[in-house]
């Protein structure tokens, strides 16, 4: 199996270990809730939402993981500071959980991420997301709110190879890469996104996943679930079938050495969770004849004893 000879990074956030050799910690599954057009939302301009519903997402979510041992972070999404504050602080009410704080344009995420600062919940949150053009006023909200962790989305739309994604992170004449804006924002803690764009380009992020761990030893992951989305010759097979593509196309990256998978709903947890396990657990057991021992409630000790 897979063995990095740069030092891999681990970082924690609120508890949540993501990184590290192959085998080492579970990967770390992202799925999303509140996002537009999810059904729970009733009004996603000032944040009504089914709370019940919500909660019993969440709930599903938590069982998964307590079957699996694959730890978890909340993908929060919101179109509007008003709504994506509400969203954040219900979160945080009934889930210890680290989240993801995904409002869909900059000005969005960084009015929340000020009330994030303002009620202390800054150490279980995670800017989502960092991008090559982030501006000047994005940066500068970043740094002054103390937020420590981000995602960083490897993507350049001029050069959308894996050589192009890696290439995003480095300094180059003209253009400063992602890490160093990161840096310069205050980031310490980088999980980086290697962006899918549709459903073969899967295949390309994810060696763009082992790539930045092999080149940066950082945390690195993908979410293949928007590109499962746009399948259309898919959904002419059976319900099961789709579900079933799915949960594969979710643990595909883990079996690259993935440090988190982006699954998309979080109402997918019953499936995805299982599937990601088992090649967690693969390749965890493995990686203990190379001298690599799993951590406590890895999914190799969950699911495979």
């Amino acid at each position: 199996m897979f063995r990095f000879e740069k030092e891999q990074k681990i970082f924690e956030i609120a508890g949540v270990k993501i990184g590290g050799q192959p085998g080492q910690n579970p990967p770390v599954l992202i799925g999303s809730i509140f996002y537009t057009g999810h059904e729970i939302v009733k009004d996603e301009r000032i944040g009504i939402f089914d709370r019940k519903e919500a909660e019993s997402l969440l709930a599903k979510e938590a069982e998964a993981l307590d079957a699996t041992g694959l730890p978890r972070i909340l993908d929060v999404v919101g179109s509007y500071p008003e709504a994506l504050i509400k969203f954040v602080d219900f979160v945080a009410e009934v889930s210890d959980a680290p989240f993801l704080l995904d409002g869909v344009t900059w000005d969005v995420r960084v009015k929340a991420l000020k009330h994030v600062a303002e009620v202390g919940l800054l150490e279980r949150a995670v800017y989502n997301s960092i991008a090559p053009n982030a501006g000047s006023d994005e940066l500068k909200a970043i740094k002054e709110s103390g937020i420590k962790a981000a995602v960083l989305q490897a993507l350049d739309m001029r050069d959308p190879t894996f050589r192009g994604r890696l290439n995003t992170l480095r300094d180059n004449p003209g253009r400063r890469g992602l890490l160093s804006l990161a840096s310069e924002a205050g980031i310490e803690k980088f999980l980086i996104d290697t962006t899918v764009l549709d459903t073969p380009d899967i295949g390309i992020a994810c060696q763009a996943v082992y790539g930045v761990k092999e080149e940066f030893g950082l945390p690195a992951g993908c979410g293949p679930a928007n590109a499962m989305s746009m399948w259309k010759k898919l959904k002419k097979f059976e319900p099961e079938v789709l579900r079933i593509c799915d949960a594969v196309s979710q643990a595909f990256p883990i079996a690259l050495c993935a440090d988190f998978v982006m699954y998309g709903p979080i109402k997918a947890a019953p499936r995805v969770y299982p599937a990601c396990g088992m090649i967690a657990a693969y390749i965890a057991y493995a990686a203990r004849f190379q001298g690599i021992r799993p951590s406590s409630g890895h999914p190799l000790t969950k699911l495979m004893r």
